[in-house]
């Protein structure tokens, strides 16, 4: 089969979106599929097109940006080619030319699959409030025109507004989860490097206003007065991030108060990922509103045998209601995010499940799976 897919943002940018999709292409790909990506040439220094993983890579040129979102002129002469090219499409919302992409898609009598990763909710402002406003109507527009739409989770899609309107659409699809092989030296040397002496709690995100970065922040001090020896490794980009300038700028006096306690350890591959989990005692989801869905980074650090503890939004707290690996929170409530923490650390034992039982309801050959029976069914 010959897939479309398309997303704003490709890697190697990093984000949990780009990462599904990444998983989800570069497997369907192994299975003998001809997968081609329609995404943004975000970065100029980015080749226009390259084969990643077995993935064909088509960038379209930026010619303007309005906050997070891109103007490509050549992006619609492209669709027209590739929509030719290929016998369905996967498309990926929040997305501004998924409209024209499915379009093309039912023209041309394809199954179009939209894969609903988030609602989108910029940063205060009257641009943004604009473009928030033009990101929901196109993505209305899109799942009028999909023939399916999946959702991560049943929890998320019972509470979306947006999913709520597509029900008789919805294909709930677990997202692909994966963790690369780390051998005991490895993780040993992982802890080594960053000097890991006493509790270590983590956190997997962009630094980004909608991942709560400053709940876990503000739960530090009751932490420290437990554990004095607490540290924080946050994983992910921190600097120059799209959009969350303001952001950072906001939080580099806490960050300057707990200097001590809280290391940046930046973008890390698989390799270094497979390191990162094992050496944490837990992670942490803070997110805040439903530009989070799920939070694959507790899955991959449950596979690694660390318990999560996350915000109670639908879709995020499901990894560890349905594994039980740990605490779910109010959203945005540091006390109680502290108080979990602490009682994880008191008792980690009870929240560590078999990694065979997590790898059972979470894999990428799963999702990859799943999607290919989807594709399949439609076009018979």
């Amino acid at each position: 089969m010959r897939i479309l897919f398309a997303l704003t943002y490709y890697r190697p940018y990093t984000s949990g979106l780009t990462i599904y999709v990444e998983r989800l292409a570069t497997a369907l790909a192994r299975r003998g599929h001809s997968i081609t990506v329609l995404t943004s040439q975000y970065d100029p220094s980015l080749p226009r097109h390259e084969v990643l993983d077995g993935v064909r890579v088509v960038r379209a040129p930026v010619a303007a940006r309005v906050s997070k979102g891109v103007i490509m002129p050549t992006f619609g002469w492209l669709a027209n080619i590739l929509a030719l090219q290929n016998d369905a499409m996967s498309l990926h919302l929040p997305q501004f030319d998924a409209p024209g992409l499915a379009l093309r898609g039912r023209l041309l009598r394809q199954p179009v699959v939209l894969t609903y990763h988030s609602d989108l909710q910029l940063p205060p402002g009257l641009m943004n409030r604009v473009a928030n406003h033009v990101v929901d109507a196109a993505n209305l527009a899109a799942g009028a025109l999909a023939t399916r739409i999946v959702a991560y989770t049943q929890d998320f899609a019972d509470h979306s507004p947006f999913l709520r309107r597509f029900r008789d659409k919805i294909v709930v699809i677990p997202p692909p989860v994966e963790v690369a092989h780390a051998t005991a030296d490895a993780i040993a040397s992982f802890r080594e490097r960053y000097n890991l002496r006493g509790p270590v709690i983590g956190m997997a995100a962009r630094l980004a206003a909608e991942k709560g970065v400053e709940v876990l922040l503000n739960a530090l001090p009751r932490i420290l007065a437990a554990h004095p020896s607490a540290r924080v490794l946050f994983a992910g980009p921190y600097e120059n991030v799209l959009g969350e300038e303001a952001y950072a700028r906001r939080l580099a006096p806490l960050f300057e108060r707990f200097r001590d306690h809280w290391t940046f350890v930046g973008t890390l591959g698989p390799a270094d990922m497979a390191t990162f989990f094992p050496n944490l005692d837990l992670i942490v989801v803070p997110s805040l509103n439903s530009t989070e869905t799920f939070g694959l980074v507790q899955v991959e650090a449950m596979l690694c045998g660390t318990p999560s503890v996350a915000s109670a939004l639908p879709g995020v707290r499901q990894p560890v209601i349905q594994t039980g690996m740990g605490r779910v929170v109010p959203i945005g409530d540091s006390d109680a995010l502290a108080a979990a923490i602490l009682a994880i650390l008191g008792d980690r034992d009870r929240y560590v499940r078999p990694r065979a039982e997590v790898a059972l309801k979470f894999s990428t050959e799963k999702t990859a799976e799943m999607y290919e029976r989807l594709f399949e069914d439609l076009r018979h």
